[in-house]
């Protein structure tokens, strides 16, 4: 792997969704309800137009504790709750690294944009020129899957997502933006 990248600690991640569930006296359900209800507003206004919602679920909160990562979408739901960077669940960073996710109320979430994500990504590669092969190597995945970011529709996996940001030398706040999905 490319020197200085750092892993996306999803257990760590875990834990602290766990602590803060514990220390406000909730159930995984009251945790995964109290996360979604952070955009009821838009929750509401998708619901009246009868578009598709999926609320996280508390099997997908529990499982991250067991998988150690989950995708880069639900990811904001979680450290939105948290009040927490991306980059401060990087292995051996400060609870203040990186920076802020975007301000945002009860009409909107963070999303990450993924074909930004390749477009910096593919900025990167090309001025270091290198192959897409030689940028898979360094950032531990497939070809595949760096170049399906310029199509990806939801997600991809936080670990890779933060390789992605840190090879580019960008902050993960940089590839975000605020959605009303």
């Amino acid at each position: 792997m490319h020197p200085g990248i750092r892993e996306f600690d999803g257990k760590a991640l875990y834990a602290a969704l766990d602590a803060k569930r514990q220390a406000e006296g909730l159930s995984w359900t009251g945790a995964a309800t109290a996360i979604w209800e952070m955009a009821h507003v838009l929750n509401t206004a998708r619901d009246a137009r009868k578009l598709t919602n999926h609320p996280i679920s508390p099997s997908t909160l529990r499982s991250l504790g067991d998988r150690g990562n989950t995708s880069c979408q639900h990811a904001l739901f979680y450290l939105r709750w948290l009040d927490r960077t991306p980059e401060s669940f990087l292995a051996g960073a400060p609870l203040d690294a990186g920076a802020p996710l975007p301000a945002c109320g009860p009409d909107r979430r963070p999303r990450w944009d993924l074909k930004g994500l390749h477009a910096g990504l593919n900025q990167a590669r090309t001025s270091r020129g290198a192959t897409w092969a030689q940028t898979a190597q360094d950032l531990r995945c497939r070809p595949g899957q760096l170049t399906a970011l310029k199509t990806a529709r939801y997600a991809t996996s936080m670990g890779l997502a933060m390789r992605v940001t840190q090879w580019v030398g960008r902050p993960a706040a940089a590839f975000l933006y605020l959605a009303r999905w």
